[in-house]
């Protein structure tokens, strides 16, 4: 028979600081025994933005305590952890550094496996916290630094078919909260207010919709909501026409662009029935969600989506890549590096910058 593997998961790309405990049941399925997320939202709130400085100062005052309660509440301790997993990257160094150097130390000192985790990755592999998934898959990524279409292999097997060539989704979505004042975070505030205007007051542009692949384009987009919210000013009802207009948007840019990702996976996978998987932050919005779960049906794509709780950053997620990273006997030496760019499809071509050709 074989054994219950469990893993001790810390997360400080940004300005979450996060720590999990997670079990791999003997099925293959995944039991969160805890996830501890302290959010920084108010230390930030005020600049709009997250200030890499100040997150890296909280993730050093908070850290202790949050992995203090993951192991209480899961009610284990470090010699019962079969392995220490933490994100290395994609992130902010400053924040990256904090969690990545104390998950080195207690792997070191209480000698157990180390695994250091693709952030991205772990958004990648997160529906399974919940659900059971068979590779391969077809991943929609979107969160406030990524915006991705991949066919998921397997564990450290990605080809990337789509991204983003400028802003990522929930960039965009931040960035037009604050043009419209709509407060901290942006997806969030976006997301309420659209509920209340009219979504098809504003006419406004899909940038590459029709040409170059699934890959997505927000800049455009959100050049266009900046002048208009240059001409309402401060009338409330125009700002919710505007907000409601800008998330209709880019719900048509994901429907054209995925219909375009379920036709490329269709030529990788041959299965009758395909899975299409949506995580990252972003995939905390409902409109999204719902208008996504109804293309997937129409076109014989299953679609699951990440537990609303393990969509933004958590540590679950990294406990769960690094369980799944070690059984493949990925394991780390002390020494590794934090990464501010990590790519989960190394063969992919850099889409950002001039001199880009669609």
């Amino acid at each position: 028979m074989g054994k219950k593997l469990i893993f001790l998961g810390i997360e400080t790309s940004c300005d979450e600081t996060a720590a999990s405990i997670v079990q791999e049941n003997l099925d293959g399925t995944a039991k969160v025994l805890s996830s501890v997320v302290s959010s920084q939202i108010k230390e930030h709130e005020k600049f709009g933005g997250i200030v890499p400085e100040l997150a890296a100062r909280s993730h050093v005052e908070n850290i202790d305590f949050i992995i203090s309660k993951a192991l209480k509440d899961a009610k284990i301790n470090f010699e019962l952890i079969d392995g220490v997993a933490a994100t290395a990257g994609p992130g902010l160094i400053v924040c990256l550094t904090v969690g990545l150097n104390i998950g080195k130390a207690i792997a070191g000192f209480s000698e157990k496996p180390f695994v250091a985790v693709n952030h991205l990755e772990g958004h990648a592999l997160s529906p399974a916290l919940s659900n059971k998934i068979k590779f391969p898959y077809l991943l929609l990524l979107i969160s406030g630094g990524h915006s991705q279409y991949l066919i998921v292999k397997d564990v450290n097997e990605y080809k990337q078919i789509g991204t983003t060539i400028d802003d990522a989704l929930g960039e965009a979505f931040d960035k037009t909260a604050k043009m419209l004042n709509l407060g901290y975070p942006g997806g969030p505030a976006v997301e309420k207010f659209a509920k209340q205007g009219d979504k098809n007051f504003y006419k406004l542009p899909e940038p590459i919709i029709n040409k170059a692949g699934c890959n997505l384009s927000f800049a455009g987009l959100k050049t266009a909501v900046l002048l208009q919210s240059k001409k309402i000013k401060n009338d409330k009802k125009l700002k919710l026409n505007l907000a409601a207009s800008f998330q209709k948007t880019i719900i048509n840019i994901l429907k054209k662009k995925t219909e375009v990702a379920f036709k490329e996976f269709k030529r990788f996978s041959k299965k009758e029935k395909n899975v299409f998987v949506v995580a990252g932050g972003v995939a905390a919005n409902q409109s999204i969600r719902r208008s996504l779960e109804q293309l997937s049906k129409k076109n014989n794509f299953e679609p699951i989506f990440s537990d609303l709780k393990f969509c933004g950053d958590n540590a679950a997620m990294i406990a769960w890549t690094g369980i799944q990273r070690y059984k493949k006997k990925l394991i780390d030496n002390l020494n590794v590096e934090p990464k501010s760019r990590w790519p989960l499809d190394k063969f992919a071509p850099y889409m950002k910058g001039p001199g880009l050709k669609l």
